[in-house]
């Protein structure tokens, strides 16, 4: 019996090891998790409003910047840097004019948004996102992430910004 008893100890110890030896599945062995956001944030589309941006050339886009409950603490308050939490998205549209209120001005100078172009996120975790100044970044194309080549520009653009923490926008009260 204490044979019997040591062996089984000893073979679910074994098992122990082996299990936490395994690679997480859908991951290769050594590698880590994604250094960009890979999902999107839930409720993004309830956050407050931050401010407003227009790209004008090439892009044609008009975004409304949005952030989470840290993220609008924060820019109220003009704390920097930004606390672990801060989630900040970018929503981007083409702009169009509006044929309904140009008819009322009587000429072309009214723009609204248009087909949506993609979503962007920055997320603060400055431990899991050590490498990229503690910012998570995320690109979303009919929901669907960028994958890691179209990101990586990403970081080195947004550490032209150290002064305000890497983020580009400016609160709007």
């Amino acid at each position: 019996m204490k044979h019997l008893t040591f062996f089984l100890a000893a073979f679910a110890a074994i098992a122990g090891l082996v299990t936490l030896s395994v690679p997480a599945p859908g991951r290769a062995e050594g590698a880590s998790a994604p250094s960009f956001v890979t999902e999107i944030p839930n409720g993004y589309r309830d956050w407050q409003w931050v401010s407003s941006a227009h790209e004008a050339g090439n892009i044609n886009s008009l975004g409304a910047v949005l952030g989470n409950d840290i993220a609008i603490k924060a820019f109220r308050e003009g704390k920097l840097p930004y606390p672990d939490g801060t989630i900040i998205a970018a929503l981007h549209y083409r702009y169009v004019p509006s044929d309904e209120n140009n008819k009322v001005f009587g000429k072309v100078q009214s723009f609204v948004p248009g087909p949506p172009t993609n979503i962007q996120f920055m997320v603060k975790d400055s431990t899991k996102y050590a490498a990229t100044g503690g910012w998570g970044f995320g690109h979303f194309q009919a929901g669907k992430p960028a994958d890691a080549a179209f990101m990586k520009p990403c970081f080195p653009c947004h550490e032209k910004a150290k002064a305000t923490d890497l983020v580009f926008t400016r609160y709007a009260p």
